[in-house]
């Protein structure tokens, strides 16, 4: 193998590439981006006075196998003197909020708070714990969570808890997404063990071996619930790109939008708007609808499924007060649908990460996320809604929410389309079905990212790592 193409320079086609040029079998990787910039949703907005603020993800979580190669990747860059740590004795990690009923009500954590009643529960955690080791397991091959969540542990915390949870993560509808696919963990105790607390304790099943390098050691000894940059998320696909550049394998074109891809005698034709490139093999790191569109009508059945996989958009507004005006501390607070449709939750940033503040003088960063699969039911098409109409929509709900009555001394409103794959009930079928049909066909294609097989970031990241191995063998 010669030549690889990868169609995508968010994360994940940076992951894939990273991976690759590390292969003696691999002599040339070509990163075709459409837009302006590498990276795709890990951004950040530097401002000239040392303040930083996220548009995307704004902070990683170091757990598992995924998080343990993350953090080997970023060691490996030479990224760990910038790393921003949280610990789990950290207030941003031990408070976490839901608003409901017009207030808001810290999340029971640690033993104490599974013992007794905390609003807005109308019983002890606990019991419902205690309640769900006898429950028989499900007899389906996938469930919606909410469903899954009801039947083992009572529609309370389904309607509140995992309500909430599903649009901070996913901004989806937690009554049609797949626990199987989005929370494999869970489905995966239920089905191995017969409980998700035996799963918890017991293990639910094989987990990647992966040993951690010294950066990870050094999450797990400290023990962080989540990490970010000094310079913000972005500085990640930055220093990535940096490294890819000077590996002399990997060509990176910006602007380079793929108009269609056709077989050739050996591997891939890839039309650009200004040339033809070939490939011996590629590895798509595109949204799948995105991909559907591009591919040859011989893939058609390929195209289908690939279309099959909903997308939601996502407004982001950032705001920046001066001084300090949160009536609690802790990372944010989730809102669950029965109490706002349209505003998912507010993060507080400055708790978190304070060093992303400006270094002079006292303020305090939120971070509004409104719409998800909830977006043209509150506001309409994504295409005409505007700034304004997000921007008064996000400060209201920090005035009611958070009791903040100043004006913000500065804001961002990100749109961000398309950004967050939904993986309804049944999803893991169209994903083998997709990898049958590329076996079936002889394809010289791999699909990784966020439509597939996991969307936080860790996820991407390993979906990258896995293609390529396939792709190489396990020697990355």
């Amino acid at each position: 193998m010669t030549t690889v193409a990868v169609l995508g320079g968010g994360i994940g086609g940076l992951a894939a590439s990273y991976y690759l040029c590390k292969s003696t079998q691999v002599t040339k990787v070509i990163v075709l981006e459409s837009s302006s910039r590498f990276g795709g949703w890990l951004s950040s907005t530097r401002r000239s006075d040392g303040a930083v603020f996220e548009h995307g993800p704004r902070g990683i979580r170091p757990a598992g196998a995924v998080g343990r190669n993350t953090l080997n990747m970023v060691d490996d860059l030479g990224l760990g003197g910038e790393i921003l740590p949280v610990d789990y004795s950290h207030v941003a990690s031990k408070n976490r909020y839901v608003y409901l009923n017009k207030q808001l009500h810290r999340m029971p954590s640690g033993i104490s708070g599974l013992l007794r009643t905390v609003p807005p529960f109308s019983r002890p955690l606990l019991l419902n714990v205690a309640k769900e080791i006898l429950v028989r397991k499900g007899k389906e091959d996938d469930e919606s969570i909410h469903s899954f969540v009801s039947r083992r542990l009572g529609k309370e915390l389904a309607d509140i808890a995992v309500d909430s949870l599903c649009r901070g993560v996913f901004a989806g509808d937690c009554r049609k997404l797949s626990v199987r696919s989005c929370f494999p963990v869970l489905f995966n105790a239920e089905q191995r063990r017969g409980s998700l607390t035996l799963g918890m304790l017991l293990g639910s099943g094989p987990t990647p071996a992966l040993p951690p390098g010294p950066l990870a050691q050094r999450s797990q000894t400290e023990s962080w619930a989540q990490w970010s940059l000094r310079s913000g998320m972005q500085s990640f696909p930055e220093s990535l790109s940096e490294f890819l550049q000077q590996s002399g394998k990997v060509q990176l074109h910006r602007d380079a939008g793929v108009q269609h891809i056709t077989h050739a005698a050996s591997g891939w034709k890839i039309e650009l708007e200004d040339g033809v490139i070939s490939a011996d093999h590629i590895i798509s790191a595109m949204p799948a609808k995105a991909l559907s569109s591009i591919l040859p009508p011989s893939c058609q059945s390929l195209s289908q499924l690939l279309q099959d996989i909903s997308m939601v958009t996502v407004a982001v507004v950032n705001l920046e007060y001066e001084g300090s005006i949160l009536p609690v501390t802790g990372f944010g607070h989730l809102i669950p649908s029965s109490e706002n449709l349209g505003v998912l939750g507010v993060v507080y940033d400055s708790v978190p990460f304070p060093q992303h503040n400006r270094p002079e003088g006292h303020t305090t960063r939120l971070t509004v996320m409104m719409g998800g699969a909830w977006f043209q039911e509150v506001f309409g098409s994504p295409e005409t809604v505007t700034d304004e109409c997000l921007l008064a929509r996000a400060t209201e709900a920090v005035r009611s929410q958070l009791g903040v009555t100043s004006a913000p001394c500065w804001t961002w409103v990100a749109l961000q389309k398309d950004c967050i794959p939904q993986y309804y009930m049944g999803h893991f079928r169209k994903v083998e079905s997709m990898r049958h049909l590329i076996k079936e066909n002889n394809l010289s294609l791999s699909l990784i990212g966020s439509s597939y097989d996991g969307v936080s970031v860790n996820d991407v990241i390993f979906s990258g790592r896995t293609a390529a191995e396939e792709l190489i063998g396990a020697a990355v």
